[in-house]
């Protein structure tokens, strides 16, 4: 799902295990987030789950709107799919979390699918998904003012300020945010969001 982008992959996992190990190395702080339990929303065939969280984590749930994604990620994720607690095939606009079942919650380049007012009730679900100093972190394109259409696939990339208004409102804090560094010129910003 990197749209001609694959090479990116390796990248995009380092910055993302980099920016997440903060919260999961700080002592035993406001900030530390145990290892127990992710969920990956728009979670695909796995990557994320399979390079990111189970690597971090000792059982990740995964939610994604296309049922052959999910069974596809049965296969891709091999021998570490033992650590999967379960897999919900589920639009994010319907889907509810568990509440207090997970420490992170990973929204990554799927919250262009989601209207503003989706958006901002899926965030409030999520929060009450989070355990004890759980974190929710959405890692995005940002577009560098207001919001862009893309009429292929029918998805909208919002910028940082409109971004951080709807987090605002869904009545969560940012506790860090960060650029992906090392990505190509030509492709959109991509900032991840740290939130509680």
């Amino acid at each position: 799902m990197l749209g001609g982008y694959g090479h990116i992959s390796s990248i995009d996992i380092s910055g993302s295990k980099k920016f997440l190990q903060r919260f999961l190395r700080v002592s035993d702080g406001p900030h530390k987030v145990d290892s127990s339990y992710a969920l990956d929303c728009g979670a695909g065939i796995g990557r994320i789950t399979k390079r990111l969280l189970l690597p971090l984590f000792k059982k990740v749930d995964m939610v994604d709107v296309t049922d052959e994604f999910l069974s596809k990620a049965k296969s891709y994720l091999g021998e570490d799919g033992k650590r999967i607690g379960n897999f919900y095939c589920s639009g994010l606009q319907e889907f509810s979390p568990e509440p207090n079942r997970y420490d992170v919650i990973w929204i990554q380049w799927v919250i262009g699918h989601l209207t503003d007012s989706h958006l901002v009730e899926f965030l409030k679900r999520c929060k009450a998904g989070l355990r004890p100093n759980g974190i929710i972190v959405i890692k995005d394109n940002m577009a560098t003012e207001g919001a862009i259409m893309d009429d292929v696939d029918s998805s909208i990339c919002r910028d940082m300020d409109v971004v951080c208004r709807l987090i605002r409102q869904a009545g969560l804090s940012i506790l860090a945010q960060e650029r992906q560094e090392n990505f190509p010129d030509e492709i959109y910003h991509v900032y991840s969001f740290a939130m509680r």
